[in-house]
């Protein structure tokens, strides 16, 4: 049987091994049609700062580049879609993660016209 000090180190080691969902994502203005083109190491963490910024109405949780917008339209105008998931290997460090999701951000990007970017 199995200590709970071995447990919690067998548990922490598969945790650092392990590499949370990466991808490209845009964030759509529902309103407008716009989208915010971007891909992140962690798309939950993305999902939860869509989240955050709904619930507490908080602006600075998202993009920057969105501000005008979110005031005039409001948060619950955008929603997230994931164009891209991207499952890493456990060996891909991540910077090969940050390389595979540019490449992959860019040619999702070739798919808009540019005044449909922010």
């Amino acid at each position: 049987m199995m200590t709970d000090h071995a447990r919690r180190k067998e548990l922490s080691a598969q945790y650092k091994q392990a590499h949370p969902e990466a991808g490209v994502y845009i964030l759509r203005n529902n309103r407008n049609g716009k989208v915010l083109l971007g891909s992140t190491l962690n798309l939950a963490s993305m999902r939860s700062k869509l989240e955050f910024a709904r619930s507490t109405n908080s602006l600075g949780a998202l993009d920057h580049r969105l501000r005008n917008d979110l005031l005039q339209f409001g948060v619950d105008a955008f929603s997230l879609e994931v164009l891209e998931a991207l499952q890493p290997a456990p060996e891909m460090t991540p910077a090969d993660i940050r390389q595979e999701l540019a490449t992959l951000e860019q040619l999702h990007r070739e798919s808009f016209e540019p005044k449909q970017l922010y």
